[in-house]
């Protein structure tokens, strides 16, 4: 990105030394021509005024040039840092950061038989919720963040209100190293997504300790409805990548009863032993909401 700059002021700089050569080059070339018409009988003094007036419109030329070739300098050096800041954040530098509230859910098309549409995000109406998880192996409510993830928390509360996780099972629980139950897939395979996907959030000093709530994904910045419980603290800090976008208040111990039974096939990292369905998941505002 640097040498991109570079070569924009080195682009100006030749044209802007061509323009004062040329400058320049008229005003000696008068002089020379007025000189030698001095020889002339009669007209010395004459000729010397027109010489030293040819000298002096040769240095104003000159003096010209300069100004034109640092303004054209300055002009390159100002565009390639504005290339460069283009390229490394996608944006011009002198354009607006998004919005924290904006959310953006892209189409993907490529949604289960369950097609709930796309969430609309409005900061207006946002409000603080608690949801309320049945499943067949008991209840886990959990808070949602919707002040530092609204737009993970807008689209937990849309698909929870078009019924998208009731009759899911969850596909997958860890037993070593990270301690979390991932549910949100219908399908009940981990791989499906709501037809839409969102970016991340969330992200900075993130960590997943006992009752982190947060969204799973194996693309970054391609969220959908896939989600993760720790139950446990994990062996070792794991990396920001996951948004975190609520917390367990209640039902930590079903989580861990759910762990306790195992992997289906005794590995550390598979299908539950005993299968996980989430009922359905209940929306509860805060006052005011």
């Amino acid at each position: 990105m640097e040498s991109t700059g570079g070569k924009a002021d080195a682009g100006a700089g030749p044209g802007a030394k061509a323009d004062a050569s040329s400058g320049s080059g008229a005003g000696p070339g008068s002089g020379v021509g007025e000189e030698t018409g001095a020889g002339a009988g009669g007209a010395g003094a004459g000729a010397v005024s027109g010489t030293r007036a040819g000298v002096a419109r040769g240095a104003r030329r000159r003096r010209t040039a300069r100004k034109a070739a640092t303004v054209l300098a300055v002009a390159a050096a100002c565009s390639g840092l504005t290339w460069t800041a283009l390229s490394l954040t996608g944006a011009p530098a002198d354009s607006k950061p998004p919005s924290p509230t904006a959310c953006s859910y892209t189409a993907t098309g490529t949604a289960t038989s369950k097609r709930p549409g796309l969430p609309v995000h409005d900061p207006a109406r946002a409000r603080p919720y608690t949801a309320e998880l049945t499943t067949d192996r008991g209840k886990v409510v959990i808070e949602a963040f919707t002040g530092a993830a609204p737009c993970s928390t807008t689209s937990f509360a849309f698909l929870a209100g078009k019924k998208y996780f009731d009759g899911s099972a969850c596909h997958r629980v860890t037993t070593r190293g990270i301690f979390v139950l991932e549910c949100g897939d219908p399908a009940g395979l981990g791989t499906a997504d709501p037809g839409y996907f969102f970016p991340d959030e969330n992200l900075r000093d993130a960590t997943y300790p006992a009752g982190t709530v947060a969204m799973s994904k194996a693309v970054p910045g391609r969220n959908g409805s896939q989600f993760f419980i720790s139950y446990a603290d994990p062996d070792f800090r794991m990396q920001p990548d996951w948004t975190p976008f609520a917390r367990v208040v209640s039902g930590l111990d079903v989580l861990r009863k759910i762990a306790a039974n195992g992997t289906a096939d005794g590995s550390g990292d598979g299908r539950p032993k005993e299968p996980v369905v989430i009922r359905s998941v209940t929306i509860h505002q805060a006052a005011g909401g």
